[in-house]
């Protein structure tokens, strides 16, 4: 794999599995993109974007039991990402549905019921 550099930090990949790859390209892809990630890794069941050296999976994988994302099980409840105004516009316009502005944070749900915060303050 080529790329930027590794840096340092927290994370170097986080994979989502989903129940609809279509769905979640359709409405993480403008939301990542207004965030300045770039289209990163593209195969039959999966998807990715990355900025710097950091990426973000979305796979429909075979071995997905069924049940679908709850964020309030045990798992993941959210993703929060510094951004802007201009993200949020973009989510809105991919479908998302907002949960609460905060003024500093605004909480979006997918259509799959994964939440992303983002973080404009």
């Amino acid at each position: 794999m080529t790329g930027p550099a590794a840096q340092p930090g927290l994370f170097h990949h986080v994979e989502l599995w989903v129940d609809d790859l279509a769905v979640a390209e359709a409405q993480w892809g403008p939301v990542l993109v207004a965030l300045g990630c770039e289209p990163f890794q593209h195969w039959a069941n999966g998807r990715s974007w990355r900025l710097g050296s950091a990426y973000l999976v979305f796979e429909q994988s075979p071995a997905l039991l069924p049940g679908g994302h709850e964020r309030l099980r045990a798992g993941l409840n959210h993703l929060a990402v510094h951004g802007s105004r201009a993200a949020v516009a973009a989510a809105l316009s991919a479908g998302w549905r907002q949960r609460v502005d905060t003024g500093e944070a605004v909480h979006l749900i997918d259509a799959q019921g994964f939440e992303l915060e983002i973080v404009v303050a």
